[in-house]
């Protein structure tokens, strides 16, 4: 019988899953085996897994794989994916290889601000407030240098402090509102103990404040939390060309081609039925880098799909023009990301993947990940407009389905020869697969 539970993180992990399997799966002792089969045989590599996060029972793996051939800035990368999806590592990897012979992606850091706020309520005079805020610039610096001061040994720190105003949205609603470099690191939590910092320092300081009234001087503290969405932390991907460039074995007309892609562009810029799936192409790219090398994927997508929708509607995050018969194809991404800290120390494959990546700091780690979106969603583009996105996706979706049904290796072989010929489609691999059979 389905039913709570007390003192369930008590639990040694075996017990757990005694628990989970006794009261919804019936006890099952092949899905119990399965669960154990998944635990890593190095017993201090699972401990390490089993302290990332609360409750474990097991791993879950994702495949881990490689985008070769990517030059950046002149430098060659070979670029770490982790993703469950058929197609995008193989899609990236085209795009690498066919910009490289075209002089590769060029990266740019446009800026790389990060975003704190205590979120407070005031219900006095707000001139008396501006005051304050300003009288007390020092002390919250002070205040917090014992939790900046490694941060700015580094060229970090924080960059500005101000008072922004909501009242009109929020009766007596204010902000601290302030800026921060965190350097190589994502600096979440640096962000975060100087925020509440800063909140102890805004409600002492506001008692001892001379020019506030009483009631002024009881600042109500909301909250004190970091801000996801980083619209000055912007890192910039292109790829260029003449029109004629674009010549290859699948663009027989550059120009028709150049043409047609600017326009499934644009239709991307003001259709957001169509952006949202453009960007959920461009974050293909984007969330299997920053999987790889340990930074959070969920901060990364909300982030970046209000950047998306900065002026009111959603729309494409990337651009694409024809100038003077030169195509240009480029992307702006906000990435708040870093290379040292969090799992970035811990993780074993994170480590390996930063090590392929040459160890690079954060700015070059942004610059990356922009680039393999932008290779990603010029892929998916190039196929939309070209063959159609579904040819080369579900020859490389025929294994999944092939796995699926449990084909044998002799099946196998004679799938995939009959549909290098034939467009494949679930359906067709199944009924191809009982007449295999039924011979």
């Amino acid at each position: 019988m389905i039913g709570s539970i007390n003192g369930f993180s008590k639990l040694s992990k075996e017990e757990k899953i005694n628990w989970i399997a006794k009261t919804y799966l019936n006890n099952q002792e092949a899905v119990v085996d399965l669960i154990k089969q998944y635990w890593n045989s190095d017993v201090e590599l699972q401990k390490l897994h089993d302290e990332f996060i609360e409750n474990t029972i097991t791993n879950f793996y994702l495949p881990f794989g490689v985008a070769p051939n990517f030059l950046i800035n002149d430098t060659w990368y070979t670029i770490p994916m982790v993703i469950e999806e058929s197609s995008v590592i193989a899609a990236a990897a085209k795009a690498a290889k066919f910009w490289a012979d075209r002089g590769g992606f060029k990266a740019t850091i446009l800026d790389t601000e990060k975003i704190g706020q205590v979120h407070f309520m005031y219900k006095g005079d707000k001139q008396k407030l501006e005051q304050f805020i300003q009288h007390t610039q020092a002390q919250f610096l002070e205040d917090t240098f014992a939790i900046t001061q490694n941060m700015q040994k580094r060229g970090g720190g924080i960059l500005a402090i101000t008072l922004r105003d909501k009242t009109q949205e929020i009766p007596n609603y204010y902000q601290l509102h302030v800026t921060f470099d965190t350097k190589d690191s994502m600096g979440a939590n640096f962000i975060n103990s100087c925020l509440e910092q800063m909140a102890s320092t805004l409600k002492r300081e506001a008692m001892q404040y001379s020019a506030f009234s009483d009631q002024e001087q009881a600042i109500d503290v909301v909250m004190s939390i970091l801000s996801n969405y980083v619209p000055n932390c912007v890192v910039r991907a292109e790829v260029s060309c003449p029109v004629e460039d674009l010549e290859a074995s699948d663009i027989k007309d550059p120009v028709l081609f150049a043409t047609k892609f600017v326009q499934a562009v644009r239709i991307a810029e003001i259709e957001p039925f169509r952006a949202v799936t453009h960007n959920k192409g461009v974050m293909n790219g984007v969330d299997a880098v920053v999987l790889a090398t340990g930074n959070d994927f969920r901060a990364i997508e909300a982030g970046v799909h209000a950047y998306a929708a900065r002026d009111g509607q959603y729309r494409s995050l990337s651009h694409a023009s024809i100038e003077n018969g030169i195509f240009k194809f480029w992307i702006d991404l906000p990435l708040a990301v870093g290379t040292v800290g969090g799992l970035t120390s811990l993780h074993p494959m994170v480590k390996i993947a930063l090590q392929l990546l040459q160890k690079p700091g954060a700015t070059q780690l942004m610059q990356i990940i922009a680039v393999a979106g932008l290779a990603q969603n010029f892929a998916a583009v190039k196929s939309l407009t070209t063959t159609g996105i579904q040819q080369g996706h579900m020859k490389m979706h025929l294994m999944n389905i092939l796995n699926q049904f449990k084909a044998t290796n002799d099946e196998r072989v004679k799938v995939v020869a009959h549909f290098e010929k034939n467009i494949v489609s679930h359906s067709a691999v199944v009924e191809l697969l009982e007449t295999l059979r039924k011979e």
